[in-house]
């Protein structure tokens, strides 16, 4: 895994944009300096299931599996594809608790990663933006939720 200062978080940028729809031009340009770019090559782990990490990230380039252990001979289940512009492991990230499910790359991954201590920065610093991103994760968990719920109801 690679990590720079986020010089590649261009506002115009169309991957940047996809990420940050949510956001005005105007508000990612402000956002950009609290993100970081990490790299994974192709089936590399990005996040491991029972981690505990203080990070969530924008999907800007790649694909993502979203796994989860079994109880039957430490098999995995595969519960969600992501693609570019999604959010990854923001429940761990709001809860501060270890990673729910493991996240391999199933193809070159680029992601814009937001650590909690930059995310108290923003919060002191930018607390309206702050306040958007944070709308933004309740509203993506909220989805989820209700996702999984649909799931659930079809197998009873």
């Amino acid at each position: 895994m690679e990590s720079t200062k986020c010089d590649y978080c261009d506002p115009q940028a169309e991957d940047i944009q996809k990420a940050f729809s949510f956001l005005s031009t105007e508000e990612v340009g402000v956002l950009c300096p609290y993100l970081e770019l990490r790299e994974w090559e192709r089936d590399a782990t990005v996040m491991k299931e029972g981690v505990v990490e203080d990070y969530m990230g924008f999907l800007i380039q790649g694909k993502l599996a979203v796994k989860r252990l079994t109880g039957y001979w430490g098999k995995h289940i595969i519960i969600a594809i992501l693609d570019q512009g999604t959010l990854v492991g923001e429940g761990a990230f709001i809860d501060a608790g270890p990673r729910s499910t493991t996240i391999v790359a199933m193809e070159e991954c680029r992601m814009l990663i937001l650590t909690a201590q930059r995310m108290n920065d923003l919060i002191l610093n930018r607390p309206m933006l702050a306040i958007k991103l944070m709308k933004h994760m309740i509203h993506i968990i909220s989805i989820r939720l209700r996702k999984a719920g649909d799931r659930i109801s079809e197998l009873l």
